[in-house]
């Protein structure tokens, strides 16, 4: 990782620019494959599955007999560990339900809201070198709890055309029988526009790679909603001369191993910790199995040392980063200066793994800055509130007068004649 000293705030904004593919390139490829899913349905999907992924599956949806497979596949332990998480994350998510109650704007109005299920969502789980398990709780729990009456899955196959055995235990767990091999852009086009096997929904979510989110944002501009741009993985740490090196080499490299294009970042005010990061960084790195991924993202990845700790903050609050860990003496006074992030860890035992797993909070966060502007999955992306109004004849009275004039001064004369009708009725008895 390449060590910056001081750096004057006008080099911010180019130290916080994520590496990423050509967006020309990127474009091109992925607009391709939409229009080819879109056009000629599940013999394009099949043909890019095969392209991207090297395996063309005899069937695309998952049989009961695939899932029952999958799950007497999965260990005991590990399927404990995925029940306390999913106990956890059922518990943060529950308290996130709410009804509000109506509020009497004046005598004879009342309006209010509800909240109501996008009545068919699509999840995408990257099933690739990594199958994201953990990600099928992240967004089947709070799917499941707004009531969502539809929900499919789709993720790639292996080389041998099967899902990730973990993979169909959770989504069988949480009660998704709807799942589909298939990955990448393909996936997301074949869920939004439908194919012969694959149904049209009506709101995507999941994580993924650069086509992958390039792909959610093009079928966004169509008028299919998303849950937010989530790209390649990255963690932000702020780490003072108290933090210990070898946690903070340890989530670096928990984010690094995601992927390739993934991007971690190190922000400090002592100009020690860095080389004792990297050190521990270099000892930890040698004993992971995804060492290769990792190092590659590294090569991306920066350790920034600037003169405080409000410093610090201010950087990440421009930088937004999906992840950010505060890992100071001070941390919890730290995390109150946090105006962009997607999900905060406060302390030295903080890890982000934890928020990957199982502490309960949503791991599927808006990446690449979009933090300033979105935030993470939650029970109310998978629901919409309607508003309702009740206006009563000594309602429409009070305020028909300011209906008519407002219509009047915007020349909407039907508008107006609408509550005019109703005044003149009720004048006359």
């Amino acid at each position: 990782m390449k060590t910056i000293l001081f750096p004057e705030k006008e080099k911010w904004e180019t130290l916080c620019t994520r590496p990423g593919i050509k967006r020309s390139d990127l474009e091109s490829v992925v607009k391709d494959i939409i229009e080819g899913v879109r056009n000629n349905g599940d013999e394009a999907l099949l043909y890019y599955t095969e392209k991207f992924e090297g395996v063309k599956p005899d069937r695309l949806k998952v049989t009961k007999k695939e899932t029952d497979e999958g799950v007497s596949m999965v260990s005991d332990d590990l399927k404990k560990a995925i029940n306390i998480a999913r106990s956890n994350i059922e518990k943060f998510h529950l308290a996130q339900l709410k009804e509000e109650a109506p509020v009497e704007i004046a005598n004879g109005i009342k309006c209010w809201r509800k909240s109501v299920p996008v009545e068919k969502v699509g999840l995408y789980i990257p099933g690739g070198s990594a199958p994201l398990f953990s990600t099928v709780l992240m967004l089947g729990i709070p799917a499941k709890i707004a009531g969502c009456r539809e929900i499919i899955l789709c993720t790639p196959a292996d080389k041998a055309g099967k899902v990730n055995p973990v993979i169909l235990y959770t989504a069988n767990l949480i009660g998704i029988k709807e799942i589909f091999k298939a990955g990448g852009a393909q996936a997301i086009a074949a869920m939004a526009y439908g194919t012969e096997t694959i149904p049209e929904v009506y709101k995507i979510f999941g994580p993924g790679n650069q086509y992958v989110t390039r792909a959610k944002e093009l079928v966004q501009q169509d008028g299919i909603p998303i849950d937010m741009p989530a790209g390649p993985s990255e963690v932000l740490v702020i780490a003072d001369n108290s933090a210990d090196p070898d946690f903070v080499a340890a989530d670096l490299l928990s984010q690094a191993e995601h992927g390739t294009d993934s991007q971690v970042i190190l922000v400090s005010d002592s100009p020690d910790l860095p080389e004792k990061v990297n050190i521990a960084v270099e000892r930890q790195l040698s004993e992971l199995p995804r060492k290769e991924i990792a190092s590659k993202a590294l090569d991306n990845s920066l350790m920034i040392v600037l003169k405080n700790l409000d410093e610090c903050m201010e950087f990440s609050n421009s930088y937004a980063p999906e992840h950010l860990i505060i890992n100071t003496h001070n941390s919890r006074a730290m995390a109150e200066k946090v105006l962009n992030a997607g999900s905060v860890f406060i302390g030295s035992f903080s890890c982000e793994s934890a928020g990957d797993y199982a502490s309960g909070t949503n791991h599927t966060l808006p990446t690449n800055g979009f933090a300033k502007n979105f935030s993470g999955v939650s029970v109310e992306s998978f629901q919409k509130n309607i508003s309702f109004q009740e206006i009563t004849e000594e309602g429409i009275m009070a305020i028909g007068p300011a209906i008519e004039t407002m219509a009047e001064a915007e020349k909407l004369r039907a508008h107006r004649n609408a509550v005019t009708i109703r005044l003149k009725s009720l004048k006359n008895g």
